[in-house]
């Protein structure tokens, strides 16, 4: 982080939004990218993006095509993979009726589904049990196993769940079926007894994989099982690397770190969603009406959320279903359930989102506000807290939580956080404390349930746990410019080149760009509240331009102003395309009046 007292980018101290822009590099940086640039022939632009990410000039050409091979370690190096990979190898040889139990987002989907097709291969038809969210909750029951016990399952395998299921782990046993746990949830000192847990969060674990999805842990898992299957089976190995669309499509949508091995699995992911095998994501971008090459972006903003509303507000295993399919009609068939599940969950958010900003907006009032905000009504879908938390931690820049209660006063919970302050270790204090009945996650996301008569406790909790992190996020909130560009300079080879520096998302965060002294020349409202811009160059280039969900708000206002004075805005390269040609937009995140004339 450039410190405090350096130069503002471009001048800019105060933007719309109320941040300092800063140079994304420091002195030693600069250099680097310098070097970068020279030695490798990269467009300066670029050179600044890897350099400002850490990215070494020796190691740049290999970042910028990086291979499996080179990232990922033997699975051996998780804590229990031997005795994972072992069970489920003696599964198969000996035919045995196995249990898959998801969770009910993207990443428990493709876990699912990753994990069954790989049984299928053997001949395995697994039974893939995905909980309702609301009926069910998170994680592994006793009604659902005494429903698998009796469809004659003799193994459970839990995906993306399963780390603190220490009761129900014990009736799984009672009951006869042995329990794999495969997890990346933040773990206890103390683990289920189960014949293996592997999890690269788990304390004893020293594999420093612990920022892969649960769907990295499962795809490492099936490659310790087929090398254990090798001349022991009769059927020919399965091309794994066929199934890493469905891990890179969870990696990107769990939001976990996009660097080493997640970084590899997205890239080469890509590469095979490109192909379209697998029949449940041909349908989904088809029904996503997505054009031109499948990115990294389209995975979390158009392809997950759909298969999310199956979990949030429809069926759980809606998601899983159909991404294990191979049938193509019965794909679309679910591709459009999904799409009409997101279509109702978009209009539910929307209406709690302004019924959640009222309640904030009035709490803060005029001045800084809690340093944690928590909205809650009895008349909200308890699958969209997590929606409503992230766009509240986005609006108000500070960490945020949704809480949908129940008739019975029961609420349940998500919350989201900002850099810096760890929501999960928060949240377990409250647990620790009795305050809430139950709770976890991780440091920028968390789940509680809490009583009614509770709120207030865990409203000064939140806040007394939080000031000091808060308050430290808040002094060093700068917005981070990795350089200036042109209209004239956004061209495709320059949008191309800088996504060989990607993917782009948490903890590889993508390329924040600042377009210099360029005047509005045309604006208008579209769509769902975006406003769109002609912005023109001192050079006489113009370029398109939008700001998504910025009508009636501080930078929507004055993109719609007619300012005279030229203009600074911020914001990152998107490939648009239309009629078959790709192009190059720019959505807009701030923007500042130039000083100068």
């Amino acid at each position: 982080m450039p410190p405090a007292t350096a130069n503002s980018f471009l001048g800019v101290e105060n933007s719309i939004s109320g941040r300092r822009w800063v140079s994304a590099l420091d002195v030693r940086s600069e250099a680097a990218a310098l070097a970068m640039s020279q030695k490798l022939g990269l467009p300066d632009v670029v050179a600044r993006v890897l350099a400002a990410r850490g990215v070494e000039t020796d190691l740049a050409a290999r970042f910028l095509d990086p291979k499996l091979r080179h990232e990922m370690p033997d699975p051996s190096v998780l804590t229990d993979m031997d005795a994972a990979a072992a069970r489920l190898a003696s599964a198969i040889l000996r035919r045995e009726r196995v249990a898959i139990f998801g969770d009910y987002d993207v990443d428990g989907a493709a876990s699912s589904a990753l994990l069954s097709r790989f049984l299928r291969h053997y001949g395995l038809d697994a039974i893939v049990r995905i909980p309702d969210r609301i009926t069910e909750g998170y994680g592994p029951n006793r009604p659902a196993i005494d429903e698998l016990a009796e469809a004659g399952a003799t193994l459970l395998v839990s995906v993306d769940c399963g780390t603190s299921s220490f009761e129900t782990f014990d009736h799984a046993r009672s009951q006869g079926l042995d329990v794999v746990v495969l997890d990346h949830h933040q773990a206890g000192s103390e683990i289920p007894r189960v014949v293996a847990l592997v999890n690269p969060n788990r304390q004893d674990d020293l594999s420093g994989l612990g920022y892969l999805a649960a769907a990295g842990v499962v795809f490492m898992t099936i490659v310790a099982t087929q090398r254990l299957l090798r001349g022991r089976s009769s059927q020919a190995p399965l091309d794994l690397m066929g199934l890493l669309d469905l891990v890179a499509l969870a990696t990107v949508c769990d939001v976990v770190p996009l660097k080493g091995l997640n970084r590899a699995i997205v890239v080469q992911g890509l590469t095979v969603m490109r192909r379209q095998d697998n029949p449940g994501l041909k349908a989904l971008c088809r029904i996503a009406r997505l054009s031109g090459p499948v990115r990294s972006g389209h995975l979390g903003f158009l392809l997950g959320p759909r298969i999310n509303a199956g979990g949030r507000i429809g069926d759980a295993a809606l998601g899983s279903r159909l991404l294990c399919l191979d049938d193509e009609a019965a794909a679309d068939a679910i591709a459009e359930q999904l799409d009409l599940l997101n279509q109702e969950r978009q209009t539910m958010e929307a209406r709690m989102l302004a019924e959640a900003d009222a309640e904030v907006a009035a709490e803060i009032g005029s001045g800084e506000g809690p340093p944690v905000v928590v909205a809650a009504s009895k008349d909200w879908h308890p699958g969209i807290v997590g929606l409503l938390a992230a766009r509240l931690k986005e609006r108000y820049r500070r960490p945020a939580f949704a809480i949908a209660f129940d008739q019975n006063g029961k609420g349940a919970g998500s919350g989201r956080s900002v850099a810096g302050v760890d929501l999960g270790r928060i949240v377990r204090r409250a647990v620790d404390r009795g305050i809430i009945e139950k709770g976890g996650g991780h440091a920028m996301a968390a789940g509680l349930t809490v009583r009614r008569e509770r709120l207030g406790e865990l409203r000064e909790f939140l806040e007394a746990s939080a000031q000091a992190d808060v308050a430290a996020a808040r002094a060093s909130d700068a917005l981070r410019i990795d350089g200036a560009v042109s209209a004239a300079g956004l061209t495709m080879p320059l949008y191309e080149m800088l996504e060989k520096a990607g993917p782009f998302g948490s903890g590889h965060e993508a390329p924040l760009l600042a377009v210099p002294r360029h005047r509005v020349v045309d604006a208008r409202i579209v769509g769902n509240g975006h406003v769109a811009v002609r912005l023109k160059g001192e050079d006489g280039v113009t370029m398109r331009a939008i700001a998504f969900k910025a009508a009636g708000g501080e930078l929507g206002d004055l993109l719609m102003s007619g300012q005279p004075m030229p203009l600074h805005v911020a914001g990152s390269l998107s490939a648009d395309s239309f009629r078959g040609e790709q192009t190059v937009g720019f959505k807009i995140g701030d923007a500042a009046v130039a000083k100068f004339v």
